[in-house]
């Protein structure tokens, strides 16, 4: 399976649309979302092309493509416009061997550990700043923003396919990669 995972839209029409043109040439199975999809917060600046409702609609579109996590700036009226479940703290997926607990990263991250044991994988967002670090016995992933990326750091995603990472930019250009075998095996 080839999964798609980005955070951090922040109602960008612009970086969504892009986003989404991605997710088709990559032909994914699924697009991951790790929360923050219609709002910018209160620490952020209005990202390019801010306009919710417009998000709204183009992630109604392909709802059953979609996984998603709450993020910290996601609440319960974005759950009365989304046709797709959106407001879950986590969600725990097996793949291949590993066990990915996939979060947003306000509650859950590298400071306030979920159970995790050895081999498994804690993949978030909320930093905007994509990373690939081996903490201990598990694994750190975050695909970074795709509308407000920080420390000087690409718009991005990462695909998951077949044991590898892959973090691409929004012009489906790889910058890093990573086998996950790899990554654990020392």
């Amino acid at each position: 399976m080839k999964i798609m995972i980005a955070s951090d839209i922040h109602g960008s029409k612009h970086y969504c649309e892009k986003m989404l043109c991605c997710y088709q040439k990559e032909k994914a199975d699924k697009l991951l979302l790790l929360g923050d999809l219609l709002y910018h917060g209160p620490r952020n600046d209005l990202p390019e092309g801010y306009e919710p409702k417009q998000v709204i609609s183009m992630l109604n579109d392909v709802a059953a493509d979609l996984l998603c996590v709450r993020g910290n700036c996601d609440c319960e009226v974005d759950q009365m416009v989304l046709e797709f479940p959106v407001l879950a703290d986590y969600a725990v997926l097996y793949i291949g061997n590993r066990m990915f607990f996939a979060t947003h990263g306000h509650k859950y991250n590298q400071n306030q550990l979920p159970p995790l044991k050895a081999g498994d994988i804690l993949l978030h967002g909320h930093t905007h700043v994509p990373k690939c670090e081996r903490i201990g016995e598990y694994l750190y992933l975050n695909p970074g923003s795709v509308s407000i990326p920080k420390e000087n750091s690409p718009r991005s995603y990462l695909i998951l396919e077949d044991q590898k990472v892959i973090f691409k930019d929004l012009e489906t250009v790889e910058y890093m990669s990573y086998d996950l075998e790899e990554l654990f095996s020392d």
